[in-house]
């Protein structure tokens, strides 16, 4: 019982596709930051002429405005102008992160939909448990993780940085467009070391977040075979379900024994019950078959209903064995049992 108790097997599936149902998957913050990261860097860098352009259109526009008197509508033309300028400036670079966090979230578990985890819980509101969350030995772990990253990252930037400075009196001499260039190069350098060691720890933290994840949904085997039992249904019930199924399906059976053209026999273990209709089929039909008890029924209602039965050990064998029920006989039983059928109308005298 205690091994049944133990999570040590890997989830199914199912346990997976649930918990993707919740919106439980599994998301490193770090991957979804180095990503957005790099293209508002890659996106600021490319969109900064554009950007820088209508900044200085918008200070020419103030610059215009000195002298012209106040009013409602001149402020509201101020007002409506400073908007569509700062949008202009800030949307391109916004819907860039926008789309660029969609595609880091995406690339990490896939295109997903779900309300669940926005749906109210006031769980979610409990301030005990929020107090508990908050002080939490995994928030204390969380924390150290980030200030060791924040140190890690920023002490290497400072280093570059205090590597460039070095070039401070040479870079005086320069001219100011020059100065500028410099700058601009070297904010790059920075930005971009920077960044690579935000991407060494996004790694890690990937592969951090998927095995927590994955160990957080192992299951016990009780689990496992719990699913198993829900997915494919109580034993005792489809085992019900198939022995009510059984018995409508030999009822039916049952019932066309009375119709058959002859029955033949083993005598003891084996009974199948024939039917001849050409209208209906090009061969004699099986219309009921059984072994032990059921063929013993089957001689029972024929003898109750006039039904020849015909003692025949090795076809009666070969019926059951070959034929399935509501079936015609094949080719190779044709023979044997139109010399059945043959005795049986001679009896009867009818004609074959």
């Amino acid at each position: 019982m205690a091994d049944d108790a133990e999570k040590t097997e890997e989830p199914t599936d199912k346990k997976i596709e649930d918990a993707r149902k919740d919106g439980n998957v599994p998301k490193s913050q770090d991957a979804s930051g180095v990503v957005t990261l790099f293209v508002a860097i890659l996106a600021f860098l490319m969109l900064f002429p554009f950007m820088a352009e209508h900044v200085v259109l918008l200070f020419k526009y103030y610059f215009s405005l000195i002298g012209h008197p106040l009013d409602k509508a001149f402020m509201l033309d101020v007002a409506i102008i400073t908007i569509k300028e700062l949008l202009l400036i800030i949307m391109p670079l916004a819907i860039a992160v926008a789309v660029a966090g969609v595609i880091a979230a995406v690339s990490q578990f896939g295109f997903l939909f779900t309300t669940d985890a926005i749906q109210p819980k006031f769980s979610k509101i409990d301030p005990i448990k929020g107090m508990k969350n908050l002080f939490s030995m995994k928030k204390l772990i969380e924390g150290v993780k980030i200030t060791f990253k924040a140190f890690i990252t920023l002490g290497v930037g400072f280093i570059f940085f205090f590597y460039f400075i070095v070039d401070l009196p040479t870079v005086t001499m320069f001219s100011l467009g020059d100065q500028l260039a410099w700058l601009r190069d070297k904010a790059i350098i920075i930005a971009f070391v920077m960044l690579l060691i935000i991407f060494i720890f996004a790694i890690i933290d990937v592969v951090i977040v998927r095995k927590q994840y994955f160990d957080g949904l192992k299951m016990s085997k009780q689990e496992i075979k719990d699913e198993m039992k829900n997915m494919d249904g109580d034993p005792l019930i489809k085992s019900k379900i198939r022995q009510i199924q059984m018995q409508a399906s030999r009822k039916r059976m049952m019932s066309e024994v009375p119709h058959a053209d002859v029955v033949v026999t083993n005598p003891t273990h084996y009974a199948v019950a024939l039917k001849y209709d050409d209208k209906k089929s090009h061969a004699p039909i099986v219309v009921a078959k059984g072994m032990d008890h059921i063929a013993q029924q089957i001689k029972k209602i024929a003898r109750e209903s006039n039904v020849p039965i015909i003692q025949n050990p090795p076809l009666a064998r070969s019926l059951y064995a070959d034929v399935e029920l509501d079936r015609p006989i094949p080719d190779a039983l044709f023979g044997a049992v139109a010399e059945v059928l043959a005795y049986v109308y001679k009896m009867n005298k009818k004609r074959l």
